[in-house]
């Protein structure tokens, strides 16, 4: 199974930069090079902050971007999203009986599980008892099935003291409700705007770069009087190959791609 990972595409109004970048101008680069190199993707998995500020005309926008992808996409929402915003425009979209954004699907390979960590009023991820019991649920459904889990916040720190200060909130509750499954293969996430890859209480784990600005990598506070650092790294996506046990991720920058030469060797 091939999946694409897109995260932290941050659209704002046709026009409006965004960190002296072009959100929309960004996402259209990166998905013309999925249609070009990946088009044999299952799915195309887009993991929160689609918008900058959840206005409804970047939905709009998004919506319009995403018809050039030949494969299915799943789009799950971050800290910057409006949940109403984006159910209005993506009004077909998947949800739970609660009206969180969140899903499961059921492939050759496993179970996917889409999850939706946005709060109103706070940059920190939360999972309420109500979306913990629809994952209890889930977890117990396919007890017996690998499981691989999307979200946007990381359930832990990942050694960025700013970032951390907004990770998913009660890890120790999130980590409780995953200990009913025994078989969860990756956990997937964006947030962070960075390549990060670990492991965490036996569950491997990837991240990756935003679509339009990044996070530097600066492992104590940033002195500036707490204000958020941000920089414009070469943005990627991940691709993702899912089979025979064993998970692969590859980042792919899709800016500067460099031409590719052939010789034999003997």
């Amino acid at each position: 199974m091939k999946v694409i990972h897109v995260s932290d595409t941050h659209l704002v109004a046709t026009g409006e930069h965004l960190h002296g970048l072009d959100p929309f101008e960004r996402l259209q680069q990166c998905l013309q090079d999925i249609v070009t190199h990946h088009r044999d993707a299952d799915l195309c998995v887009l993991t929160g902050d689609l918008a900058e500020t959840g206005q409804t005309n970047a939905y709009g926008l998004l919506k319009k971007l995403l018809v050039s992808l030949p494969m299915r996409t799943a789009l799950l929402l971050g800290n910057h999203d409006h949940r109403q915003r984006f159910c209005d425009v993506f009004s077909n979209g998947p949800r739970d009986s609660n009206g969180f954004v969140q899903w499961s699907e059921t492939t050759s390979e496993g179970v996917l599980l889409f999850l939706d960590t946005n709060e109103p009023g706070t940059d920190e991820g939360v999972y309420c008892e109500l979306r913990h019991a629809w994952l209890r649920e889930q977890l117990a459904q396919h007890h017996n099935r690998p499981v691989y889990l999307f979200m946007h916040h990381p359930p832990f720190d990942v050694g960025l003291p700013n970032l951390d200060a907004m990770r998913l909130r009660d890890c120790e509750k999130f980590t409780q409700t995953l200990s009913d499954h025994n078989d969860i293969r990756h956990l997937f996430f964006g947030h962070v705007h960075r390549p990060i890859f670990g492991k965490w209480r036996g569950i491997s784990f990837s991240a990756i770069h935003g679509t339009n600005h990044q996070v530097p990598l600066l492992l104590n506070k940033d002195p500036h009087n707490g204000a958020f650092a941000f920089c414009q790294e070469e943005p990627s996506y991940g691709v993702i190959l899912i089979a025979n046990d064993m998970t692969t991720v590859h980042l792919q920058p899709f800016l500067n791609r460099q031409t590719i030469y052939y010789e034999d060797y003997k």
